[in-house]
């Protein structure tokens, strides 16, 4: 969509390929002025301004004519397109046409499936679910916030809805709006939005408010992890620190936490960069200093019983090989995929998930 006209110390501007206009970059400027615009890439002005840089783009743009794509918007709403930007995120320079793109093209909120029946965008009701929570965003107040997108219906604040997972009623009160580092109170919302909650323990990814029809958003689920570590503290006067800080990342999302017989903690991920991520968060957010070591696991899978005498029979047998996970599931953690076959095929009735959706308790 834009292309640099000059690169690294040389950058000049930008080349909007769409409306076929250059526009131009001043080191040391947040903004850009009006007059920073040149309509026409064959615009003499260009060769009078940039003679060094002004060649090398006619070239790129012919060649970008030739062997790409024209943008497409039904091939970009599909998701096989994406479009490129060029630009300077420290110097704020083309962040404008980005943003500009998103409001033009962005589609306008979907239905989405509630587990019982869809919701609409335009219905009236309000309705929406958590689908982050990040924790200790401002370090000098130790806050939590549940990122909440509404599906339907109007946000006001001060408004009560119902936390379906809980089955209570609770305010929404000051719920904050998020553009870069700075937060501004939101007084009213609508189907699209994405709010910030307050959040103090109460909220998990994947929770549905409503104003009182009992809803379940899916959409966002657990995968098994491919790798896991077993924590172990530097400082064992810290283990109410470990398990509230565990506790409070995995609830976000950050890892995935499992609880095994013994109450050691078991630690999932996808990649290696993950546990480094969480050492560094537990060490610096919670003063925790923990190793994180291999664990004998290869896989995990969440488990639903057909009746409780299954169940009983089961947790017996494999007693030394289950856990629970962030929200007390039962989860079987295999040290093989032959181990897993092999208990699979032995127990028929026990069904095994690779997956579960956030906020789902299995029975």
């Amino acid at each position: 969509v834009t292309w640099p006209l000059g690169m690294g110390k040389a950058f000049r501007g930008v080349y909007h390929l769409l409306q076929h206009q250059v526009l131009t970059f001043t080191p040391g400027e947040e903004r850009r002025t009006d007059g920073e615009i040149i309509k026409g890439l064959n615009n003499e002005e260009l060769d009078k301004r940039f003679p060094m840089e002004i060649g090398q783009l006619r070239e790129d743009v012919e060649l970008i004519d030739g062997a790409s794509p024209p943008f497409d918007l039904d091939d970009f709403l599909a998701g096989q397109q994406t479009p490129v930007f060029f630009g300077s995120g420290i110097n704020n320079f083309g962040v404008q046409e980005i943003l500009q793109s998103l409001i033009d093209w962005a589609p306008p909120p979907q239905a989405r499936d509630a587990g019982t029946r869809m919701v609409q965008p335009a219905e009236p009701a309000f309705t929406g679910f958590v689908f982050k929570i990040q924790a200790n965003m401002d370090p000098k107040h130790r806050d939590r916030i549940a990122f909440f997108r509404i599906c339907s219906g109007r946000y006001s604040a001060g408004m009560k809805v119902k936390h379906v997972r809980a089955g209570r009623d609770m305010k929404l009160a000051n719920a904050l709006t998020f553009m870069a580092n700075e937060r501004v109170i939101m007084e009213d919302g609508v189907a699209g939005d994405i709010i910030g909650i307050h959040n103090h323990g109460q909220l998990q990814i994947g929770d549905t408010l409503t104003e009182g029809e009992a809803l379940g958003f899916k959409g966002i689920p657990y995968f098994s992890p491919e790798l896991f570590r077993a924590a172990r503290l530097r400082d064992p006067l810290k283990s109410k620190q470990l398990q509230k800080g565990l506790q409070e990342l995995g609830e976000e999302g950050a890892i995935q936490v499992f609880e095994l017989e013994g109450g050691q903690m078991l630690l999932g991920a996808v990649g290696v960069l993950q546990f480094e991520i969480v050492a560094q968060r537990l060490k610096d957010e919670y003063k925790v200093d923990a190793i994180f070591e291999p664990a004998d696991i290869h896989t995990a899978r969440w488990l639903t019983y057909p009746d409780e005498v299954t169940r009983r029979n089961f947790e017996r047998e494999q007693a030394l090989r289950l856990g629970k996970d962030i929200d007390g599931n039962p989860v079987y953690l295999a040290t093989s995929r032959y181990n897993l076959e092999v208990t699979a095929e032995k127990w028929p009735k026990v069904t095994f998930h690779a997956t579960r959706e956030h906020g789902q308790v299995l029975a």
